[in-house]
């Protein structure tokens, strides 16, 4: 069923008198994005004093404006009965632990079995919103903490948000070697010149800043926590590889396996294992989009890392034990 439109009103302040009515109209709506809204007016959903007039049109102020919210099918994917861990769930948001192995979008390899298949089985009204509402992703082998936004004006307030980078995420990342310390990453990324499939950093690239520190050291490994100041695709896996430290497990970007001198056919059995990275959402904060008040969602270490941890953790006591 296509969602019923929703008629709202105004009136133009005598302050604004001589601006643009595309201006005015982002300012008596706020809840809803510039482009949303101008192609409102476009198309006569908003109007002024009745009467449809271009966005430019300059106002005398006083005017009615009356704005006919039309939420047009944007998403044409089908629903699915997927099963979904739900963290926190409102009429205005959703936020969810999504599991490793499964893909946020539908596409060329993969039309079904997505996220987003599985968001408009769970609510049939997320296919009037932009990719079901999805505001932001995670790889498919990355596990861990997603927000959808229900509505519009949530949307555009959570998208808002994330360019404003006033949303708060960290990850946990299993990495490479052994660090004595944390530290940050500005380092721009961009497609790799001859690989299109991944990213790499590149000075001409779009500029991406990771935080990490470290959350527990192994012998020849690291537990990291990692936070995103941007969300550049690939962004904490391209840094760590940069680094010289990839994350266990990266298909992509982990390079050879890389066996500890010493280690015990258990650890072996693990990193050999481990076929996707170890990257792990962990949690995610944002300002709620209607109330303001802040929302913050954490996601449990997946079942597979931590299995992964405990090797490494047991392998760096045993070493340990035998160095004394």
């Amino acid at each position: 069923m296509d969602p019923i439109p929703q008629e709202l009103t105004s009136t133009v302040p005598g302050s604004a008198a001589g601006r643009r009515f595309d201006a005015v109209l982002a300012e008596l709506f706020p809840e809803y994005s510039r482009s949303r809204l101008s192609a409102w007016i476009k198309s006569g959903d908003a109007r002024l004093d009745g009467e449809q007039v271009r966005p430019r049109d300059a106002v005398r102020g006083g005017e009615a404006v009356s704005l006919r919210v039309v939420q047009e099918v944007q998403t044409h994917s089908e629903p699915e009965d997927i099963a979904l861990d739900v963290l926190y769930e409102d009429e205005h948001v959703l936020v969810i632990d999504k599991p490793a192995g499964l893909v946020v979008h539908p596409g060329a390899g993969n039309p079904t079995g997505t996220l987003v298949n599985a968001l408009l089985h769970r609510d049939g009204s997320l296919n009037a919103l932009p990719r079901a509402g999805i505001v932001h992703r995670l790889d498919k082998d990355t596990s861990g903490v997603m927000v959808v936004a229900r509505t519009l004006p949530a949307h555009t307030a959570l998208v808002e948000q994330l360019s404003a980078r006033a949303v708060h995420r960290q990850y946990l990342a299993v990495v490479v070697g052994a660090l004595v310390s944390g530290g940050t990453a500005n380092l721009a990324i961009d497609r790799h010149p001859r690989d299109r499939i991944r990213m790499a950093v590149r000075e001409d690239g779009r500029d991406a800043v990771t935080h990490y520190r470290l959350r527990e050291r192994f012998r020849a490994h690291t537990l990291l926590e990692c936070r995103l100041e941007t969300g550049r695709t690939h962004q904490i896996r391209v840094h760590m590889q940069h680094l010289k430290h990839p994350i266990i497990g990266d298909p992509l970007y982990g390079g050879a396996l890389k066996l500890p001198k010493g280690a015990t056919p258990e650890l072996i059995e693990a990193l050999r294992g481990f076929r996707r990275q170890a990257l792990h959402a962990e949690t995610l904060e944002f300002a709620h989009p209607v109330g303001g008040e802040p929302v913050r969602c954490s996601a449990p270490m997946p079942a597979d890392m931590k299995a992964l941890v405990a090797v490494l953790r047991s392998d760096s006591a045993a070493a340990a034990e035998r160095a004394r």
